[in-house]
C-alpha cells in the first residue's frame, strides 16, 4: 500500500514573542489534536540576517566589526531554534524539520515555501500600525502577496483592560 506524502506547513520563527505565540497556536490547532497522525509535516524556518546587512557599513573598521556581528547573529539563531524546539517538545510534537537560512525573512520564507512545496505558511503578526509597516516593511504582508501557498498570519488577541 502506497503511503501518501503529507502536506508541508512552514512556520517562520524569530526571536519575538509574536513568533512564539504563532508557533504555539499552530501546534495547538494543527498538531496536538492529531497527535497520532498530524495532517502536516512541520518545517520551522528562521531567517538569519547577514552581518553586512545588519551593520550596513563599509570602510574603516568594518572588517573588525563584521565577525563580531556575525557571531552574535549565529548565537541569536541558535537561541531562536532552541526555543522553537522546546515549544514543540513541550507540546509532544517531535517530528520537526528545522532550518536556519541566511537572508531577508521575506525572501527566505517564500523560498522555503517553494523548496518544500508547502501548502501553508504560518507567520506571526507584530501588530505594527500602517506607518511602522510602511517604514519597516511587513514580512507577513510580503508573504501574503508573494508566497505560492496559503498564508496564515497569527495575531495575538488584544487584552482588554
Amino acid at each position: 500500500m502506497a503511503t501518501v506524502e503529507k502536506q508541508v506547513m512552514v512556520v517562520g520563527v524569530d526571536d519575538s514573542d509574536h513568533s512564539s505565540y504563532a508557533l504555539e497556536w499552530t501546534l495547538d490547532h494543527f498538531f496536538i489534536p492529531y497527535a497520532s497522525n498530524p495532517n502536516f509535516k512541520l518545517v520551522l524556518v528562521h531567517a538569519k540576517p547577514s552581518a553586512t546587512s545588519t551593520v550596513g557599513l563599509a570602510g574603516p573598521g568594518a572588517a573588525e566589526v563584521l565577525p563580531i556581528v556575525d557571531s552574535d547573529l549565529r548565537r541569536i539563531a541558535a537561541r531562536v531554534i532552541e526555543k522553537a524546539k522546546e515549544i514543540c517538545i513541550s507540546k509532544s510534537v517531535n517530528d520537526v524539520v528545522v532550518e536556519v537560512v541566511e537572508g531577508d525573512a521575506r525572501n527566505v520564507l517564500c523560498e522555503a515555501v517553494e523548496k518544500h512545496h508547502a501548502a501553508i505558511l504560518v507567520v506571526g503578526s507584530h501588530g505594527y500600525g500602517a506607518i511602522k509597516r510602511a517604514v519597516l516593511g511587513s514580512v507577513s504582508d510580503y508573504c501574503a502577496h508573494h508566497a505560492h501557498c496559503s498564508v496564515m498570519i497569527v495575531k495575538r488577541p488584544k487584552h482588554k483592560h
